[in-house]
């Protein structure tokens, strides 16, 4: 029986920019690195609160997902994080050097506030900032 979500791996070129990027662009809890000789890999990190998956799939077919599909059949879209004050957030990380797929944030699912940040500023990456509206989550 699966009971959670564990961890979400996302493949870095380099490790200690990607440390920074979630530690200090993000805000996440950094919790260290491990190295795993058995997987030749060096791991980092960041705990975070319970999580949904999202299954997305075009709607009436057209839109950026069916894109998506054509060109790789499938595969891990997008992670998104919670926000408090999702303008602060955008500002804060414009600032940084940050690029987002749109100005401001729109109305996406769950009558949240949403934006995306291009995925070429996240080591390919794309990443969604939300925030919830009203409390009925």
């Amino acid at each position: 029986m699966i009971v959670a979500l564990d961890h979400i791996a996302i493949a870095v070129p380099d490790l200690e920019k990607a440390i920074k990027r979630f530690m200090e662009d993000f805000g996440l809890t950094y919790e260290g690195t491990e190295d795993v000789p058995a997987a030749k890999t060096s791991t980092a990190f960041f705990p975070l609160p319970a999580t949904s998956i999202e299954l997305v799939h075009p709607l009436n077919g057209e839109g950026p997902i069916a894109g998506y599909l054509e060109k790789k059949g499938g595969g891990m879209h997008h992670l998104c994080f919670r926000s408090d004050d999702i303008e602060a957030d955008v500002a804060r990380l414009k600032e940084k050097g940050y690029q987002f797929l749109s100005e401001a944030p729109t109305i996406g699912a769950h009558n949240c506030k949403v934006i995306f940040i291009h995925p070429k500023s996240c080591d390919g990456v794309l990443i969604e900032l939300n925030q919830p509206q009203d409390d009925h989550h």
